[in-house]
């Protein structure tokens, strides 16, 4: 993809992953027809996958890709049905996570916002820059406080996420090594 297309296309994606958080939080209507999907878990378990892309194209350099792939993560939330039926300590976490979502924006909550940002920028830039330690720093280092995070603020309701965290965890180090493999053996040759 020639360069000015494909920063013209990465900004578009960047620009609806903005509209996109902007309209999630001001709009009460969307905020909760969302999370209703997010209910449903598999958005929980897709979620984590979309660092592999991210990272990959990152890796290539695709703006498109990398901002495509940051926008997909983000609505995923809302791809599958609201479930049927709710476990109760997956009930009981969304809910925080709403309350926590809705609540005004003190310091320390835009400091922990931050967080997200943050998250970001290391992981492009490890990628973009092919350092793979720092890369699997970052991401092992997410998950690990994500868990943190949802226990601390949300108690034993924040176990729901474990399980959805740490397959993502295995699937995204495996993929990702086994780029990485590929990529070596492609460049020996």
């Amino acid at each position: 993809m020639k360069k000015k297309i494909d920063f013209v296309a990465g900004m578009f994606f960047a620009v609806a992953t903005v509209i996109f958080i902007v309209v999630f939080l001001t709009n009460d209507a969307f905020f909760n027809w969302a999370f209703e999907r997010h209910h449903n878990i598999l958005s929980w378990y897709i979620r984590p996958l979309f660092i592999i892309p991210i990272v990959i194209f990152a890796f290539k350099k695709s703006l498109t890709g990398i901002f495509a792939s940051i926008f997909a993560l983000f609505t995923s939330m809302f791809w599958f049905p609201a479930p049927a039926e709710n476990n109760p300590q997956v009930l009981e976490f969304l809910a925080f996570e709403m309350d926590y979502l809705k609540s005004p924006w003190t310091l320390p909550k835009i400091v922990m916002s931050l967080a997200v940002p943050l998250f970001f920028f290391m992981l492009l830039t490890a990628a973009w820059k092919r350092n793979w330690k720092w890369l699997l720093g970052v991401i092992i280092g997410a998950a690990v406080l994500k868990f943190i995070w949802s226990i601390v603020f949300s108690g034993e309701a924040g176990l729901s996420i474990l399980k959805p965290a740490l397959l993502g965890l295995i699937v995204c180090i495996g993929t990702l090594s086994y780029f990485l493999k590929k990529h070596k053996r492609k460049d020996k040759n």
